[in-house]
C-alpha cells in the first residue's frame, strides 16, 4: 500500500530544463517503484531562461508508453491552443495503443502567452480559449468513436472525418481548471478535474455544485490534485510533507476530496527521494 495509504500518488516529471533521456529514466524508475502515474507538462520554452532544454509533451509520452510497463501516463495538462483537437485525438489514440490503455488526457486553456508569441501560435482571451476547449473535448470524443464525424463547430469544423483505429478504451479526459468558470466547464465536459493544490479548497464546493447542476455524481468523476511550483533545476521535494509525513499528509488530502495526488519532481534528487519513499 505504500507510505500514503490507499491514496494513489502520481508524479509530474519536470519537462523544463530536462533532457529526454533523463525524463524517460525517471519514468522507468517511478514505474518500478510502484507510482500510480507519470505526467508530462506541455511547454516548449522555459519561463525564466528561454534557452534551457525542454522536452515536448506528446513525443515524450509516446516514448514513455513504450519504455514503461505498468504506470499510468498523462498530460498535465495539454494546452488546447497548441494542437488542433483532431490531430490531438489521433496522437492520444496512438499513445493509448502503445501504452496498452494507460493514458489519461489532461487538457486546459493554457497560460504562458510568451510561448505563443514566440512560436506564432494564437492565444486569444480566456473566454475564447475556454470555448475552444469545450468544443475540442467534444471533437476528441467524437473522433475516438472512429467516425465518420461531421461537426459544424465554431472553431473546429469536421466533414466526414474518420479516425481508426479507435482507442480502447477511450482515455479519460481531465479538465485543468483554477477558476470558478473553469470548474464549471470541468464538471459538465470532463471525466474529472485536474486541480492545483493552491486553489483546490477554494473551488472544491463550486465543482461539486456544478456536478450536481449537470446531473452528474461525484463518484463518476476523478479529482486529481497537483502540487507544482519550484524553479528549473531546483529540488521540488526537499523537506516536502509528502515525504516527511506521508501518511498524515495523504489522509488530509483524501479527506478534502482528492482521488489522486500529483507531486512534482524537477531533479534527479527528487526522483531518488520518491523511489526511497516508496521503498519504505
Amino acid at each position: 500500500m505504500g507510505p500514503w495509504g490507499a491514496l494513489p500518488i502520481g508524479v509530474a516529471i519536470g519537462s523544463v530544463g530536462a533532457e529526454a533521456g533523463w525524463w524517460l529514466e525517471g519514468a522507468r524508475r517511478l514505474d518500478e517503484a510502484g507510482y500510480a502515474t507519470a505526467w508530462c507538462w506541455d511547454h516548449v520554452m522555459g519561463k525564466g531562461d528561454p534557452t534551457v532544454p525542454v522536452v515536448e509533451q506528446w513525443t515524450t509520452l509516446a516514448a514513455a508508453a513504450a519504455a514503461t510497463r505498468r504506470i499510468g501516463l498523462g498530460s498535465w495538462v495539454a494546452n488546447v491552443m497548441n494542437r488542433h483537437p483532431a490531430v490531438l485525438a489521433r496522437m492520444a489514440g496512438t499513445v493509448q495503443a502503445i501504452a496498452g490503455g494507460r493514458l489519461t488526457l489532461g487538457i486546459g486553456i493554457g497560460g504562458f502567452p510568451r510561448e505563443h508569441r514566440a512560436y506564432g501560435i494564437e492565444f486569444p482571451e480566456a473566454a475564447e480559449r475556454a470555448a475552444r476547449l469545450e468544443e475540442a473535448i467534444a471533437v476528441i470524443r467524437a473522433l475516438w468513436t472512429g467516425g465518420p464525424v461531421t461537426h459544424a463547430g465554431r472553431f473546429y469544423p469536421l466533414a466526414e472525418a474518420a479516425a481508426y483505429p479507435r482507442p480502447e478504451p477511450p482515455p479519460p479526459i481531465l479538465v485543468g481548471a483554477g477558476t470558478p468558470a473553469g470548474v464549471r466547464l470541468a464538471a459538465r465536459a470532463g471525466d474529472g478535474w485536474a486541480a492545483e493544490a493552491e486553489t483546490f479548497e477554494a473551488l472544491r464546493d463550486r465543482y461539486l455544485e456544478a456536478l450536481a447542476a449537470a446531473g452528474r455524481a461525484r463518484t463518476d468523476v476523478r479529482v486529481v490534485v497537483g502540487f507544482g511550483g519550484g524553479r528549473t533545476g531546483v529540488d521540488a521535494l526537499a523537506a516536502s510533507p509528502w515525504l516527511e509525513a506521508p501518511a498524515e499528509t495523504a489522509a488530509r488530502w483524501a479527506e478534502l476530496g482528492a482521488d489522486e495526488i500529483v507531486l512534482t519532481a524537477r531533479t534527479s534528487a527528487d526522483i531518488d527521494r520518491l523511489v526511497d519513499a516508496a521503498g519504505r
